[in-house]
C-alpha cells in the first residue's frame, strides 16, 4: 500500500522503528516545547497531511513507553484518520500522571497503524437472533 504524504514538519517522514513494527512513529511538530499539566490534554500537530487509500484508515495509538513510564496517552484511542481527510494529522495527548510532562519538538508522541476496514450495509430489523450471551456485557462472561 502506498500512502502519499505532504510533510510540512521539521522532521523526516514517519518510519517503522524495526522491520516488523506494526506502526510508524509520529513526531510533535512544535517550534518550542509545551508542558502538559496533570490531566491536561492538547492537540499536538505533526505537520503531516496524508492521502490514505480508500478502504484503509490510519489508527493513531499511544506509544507504550510514554504510557508506561510517563502516564502519557492518546485520547479517543485509536483515533481514526479517514481516507478522505486531507487536513493536518494532530494527536490528542493527555497527561494521566500526577507530574507535568514536557513535549519536546520532534519527540515521538504516538504511532500510526494503517488498517483495512470493511464497509457495512446497515439494515433495520424488528428483532435480533438469540445467542447464549444475549445482552450480557461489561464482564458478564466472567473473569476466567
Amino acid at each position: 500500500m502506498t500512502v502519499k504524504i505532504v510533510n510540512k514538519s521539521h522532521w523526516d517522514l514517519p518510519s517503522y522503528a524495526t522491520p516488523i513494527s506494526a506502526g510508524v512513529d509520529l513526531r510533535a511538530n512544535l517550534e518550542e516545547a509545551i508542558v502538559l499539566k496533570p490531566l491536561e490534554r492538547a492537540m499536538v500537530p505533526t505537520g503531516l497531511y496524508m492521502a490514505i487509500p480508500a478502504g484503509y484508515e490510519g489508527q493513531v495509538r499511544p506509544r507504550s513507553g510514554l504510557a508506561a513510564k510517563k502516564g502519557i496517552t492518546v485520547l479517543n484511542t485509536p483515533g481514526t484518520v479517514d481516507a478522505d481527510y486531507r487536513g493536518e494529522v494532530r494527536v490528542i495527548l493527555v497527561n494521566l500522571s500526577s507530574e507535568p510532562f514536557t513535549v519536546e519538538p520532534g519527540e515521538r508522541i504516538a504511532q500510526m497503524v494503517f488498517a483495512a476496514h470493511a464497509k457495512a450495509e446497515l439494515v433495520q430489523v424488528e428483532s435480533l437472533d438469540e445467542t447464549e450471551r444475549g445482552a450480557g456485557g461489561f464482564g458478564s462472561t466472567g473473569l476466567k
